[in-house]
């Protein structure tokens, strides 16, 4: 689970300042990236993907640790699992007859941080909701 209190403690919005004027990219490098950086947000837009990738940040977890502490049931999970491992998001370990998961590298790691931080229950501003009069 997501360490709520250690969430309230960061202040997302000043270290994502400080980590922008550090960085010394011009626009040409960051539209290289960006296409990179499109691709993965578009993996983590759907709601169990990104309920999998929140759950991932906490360490490795098996298949069936993931889906009792998602509740996301068993074929959906292992659709989105694989989704994952084939993009590189991911990365697995066999144990037997367990599989566990990881997110893949730091740069993972820091963007879930990112998301969690901005959009976890403690943010601010409010999330947009799709309309239920449709």
């Amino acid at each position: 689970m997501i360490d709520v209190e250690a969430a309230r403690k960061r202040r997302p919005q000043a270290e994502v300042k400080d980590a922008a004027m550090k960085l010394d990219m011009d626009i040409e490098e960051l539209r290289g990236r960006a296409e990179e950086v499109s691709g993965m947000l578009k993996l983590l837009a759907h709601p169990n993907r990104l309920l999998v990738a929140c759950e991932l940040m906490e360490g490795e977890r098996s298949v069936s640790e993931i889906e009792a502490r998602t509740g996301v049931r068993q074929p959906n999970l292992s659709r989105d699992l694989a989704r994952l491992r084939v993009e590189g998001l991911v990365t697995t370990r066999r144990e037997a007859k367990q599989v566990f998961y990881a997110l893949k590298g730091e740069r993972m790691q820091k963007l879930m941080t990112a998301l969690c931080a901005a959009f976890g229950p403690d943010a601010d501003a409010p999330v947009a909701r799709k309309s239920q009069e449709a």
